[in-house]
């Protein structure tokens, strides 16, 4: 395609589609079962490709960046990302591309790994509360506090008369977070193992990514049906309209960014943060601003 026809297709492309991707990817409020196996990993939605979803990324963006801006300056209102997935889903990717677009004075993202001893010395929500946001602030959590019901469970970490009673706990901590303000928005990024496996080997192939390669990634994937039940338990106990879980096909690395965007997009535009009025009399501060003008063209 010529660059004058690539030009053509930008223009057209519509970069504000009559697609609901919270209906497309939210779990629905019922009683039903989770299986995760019957939701696809793979979606274009309603993109004509690759290009086009990733116009629609940078659109999308420059969005959030200005909605953020306005939360922070109200200081009233947070929101809080989860995201979880399988090794090799692309959190770090989404966050680079996504998440990360903005302004870092009022967003943060905390990467959640193995817990230190003096973390293992307090209750399991100790360390996760000291980065929910604060008023004006986004946090992002890159895994999160429902390690403590995936991993521990699957590994054998603790019994399981320990793990069974955190999901009460987590939706007690999540209706505190939201009564206080904070708009929770909960991701699992869904990838199929075949997938998987060939960013395993662009790893292998890439000297850059070496320094990702751990041989205990095969070792979960020998225990996928395992923690798939486990997210899938988790998802029907923890999903709430103030907490809900999204389940994003993330086979194609373009429409996950796309969807997560527009998702984030849409609720800070729900949320509706305002930019604060002034107090200060902005005739007489524009007559200080002349007349210290005037005194410097003197």
């Amino acid at each position: 395609m010529s660059t004058e026809e690539n030009q053509t297709d930008e223009a057209n492309w519509d970069l504000d589609p009559k697609f609901d991707f919270v209906d497309a990817h939210r779990l629905p409020f019922s009683d039903d079962k989770v299986s995760l196996k019957k939701i696809d990993t793979e979606c274009s939605g309603p993109f004509e490709g690759k290009a086009h979803g990733r116009a629609f990324t940078h659109a999308a963006n420059i969005e959030i960046r200005d909605l953020q801006y306005r939360m922070y300056t109200e200081g009233k209102q947070s929101l809080l990302v989860v995201l979880q997935a399988p090794d090799a889903a692309g959190k770090d990717g989404l966050i680079r591309k996504v998440l990360g677009q903005m302004n870092p004075q009022g967003c943060r993202t905390y990467p959640f790994k193995v817990p230190s001893s003096e973390e293992r010395a307090h209750d399991f929500l100790w360390r996760i509360h000291k980065a929910t946001p604060a008023a004006g602030k986004v946090s992002v959590f890159n895994r999160s506090h429902y390690e403590d019901v995936l991993v521990v469970r699957v590994e054998d970490l603790v019994p399981k008369s320990v793990w069974k009673e955190r999901y009460e706990i987590i939706n007690d901590f999540e209706k505190l977070l939201a009564h206080r303000g904070t708009r929770i928005l909960k991701f699992y990024l869904h990838i199929s193992p075949r997938e998987q496996l060939e960013r395993f080997k662009k790893r292998l192939d890439d000297p850059t990514k070496h320094w990702k390669l751990n041989a205990g990634d095969y070792a979960a994937r020998n225990k996928w049906g395992d923690y798939r039940e486990a997210y899938q338990e988790t998802m029907e106990k923890c999903h709430s309209k103030r907490a809900p879980w999204h389940v994003i096909p993330a086979d194609k690395k373009w429409y996950r960014d796309a969807s997560v965007a527009a998702i984030v997009r849409d609720t800070l535009r729900d949320m509706d943060p305002q930019l604060p009025t002034i107090d200060a009399d902005l005739d007489e501060i524009r007559q200080l601003y002349e007349r210290e003008l005037a005194e410097l063209n003197e």
